[in-house]
């Protein structure tokens, strides 16, 4: 399993890059193992705001449907428009080219509060 070492993990399997003030999101390895072929995700518009660890939109799979969680709080300044068309993408690298959404970081210290990738790996039996 794939457990990047330059990036924080929430409990609930999402990861977040961040540079400077702008924080990428996505998510694991391990959750998309876990939920199977993805079918649909429904992710906020640009502009919209999110909240830290509450639910900004959902992901749909085969088996499942689960939501997805903010790791910090900001306003959202991309998504992955690509993956309207192409949801699997996050199945197939969901470390690259499936991530989810771009935020500006309202507040930086939230940051300190996610696991680093020994945590993660931690908390997934590893």
């Amino acid at each position: 399993m794939n457990i990047p070492s330059d990036l924080k993990y929430t409990k609930e399997h999402e990861w977040i890059k961040v540079e400077g003030t702008t924080a990428t999101v996505g998510i694991t390895d391990f959750a998309q193992g876990e939920l199977g072929d993805i079918v649909f995700v429904e992710l906020p518009k640009v502009g919209d705001t999110v909240q830290y660890m509450k639910p900004f939109g959902t992901i749909e799979a085969v088996k499942a449907v689960s939501d997805l969680f903010s790791p910090v709080s900001g306003k959202v300044i991309a998504v992955n428009q690509a993956l309207e068309s192409d949801p699997m993408a996050i199945n197939r690298d969901p470390y690259q080219s499936g991530w989810l959404i771009k935020i500006q970081v309202s507040d930086k210290s939230q940051i300190e509060q996610l696991l680093d990738s020994n945590s993660y790996k931690s908390i997934l039996g590893e």
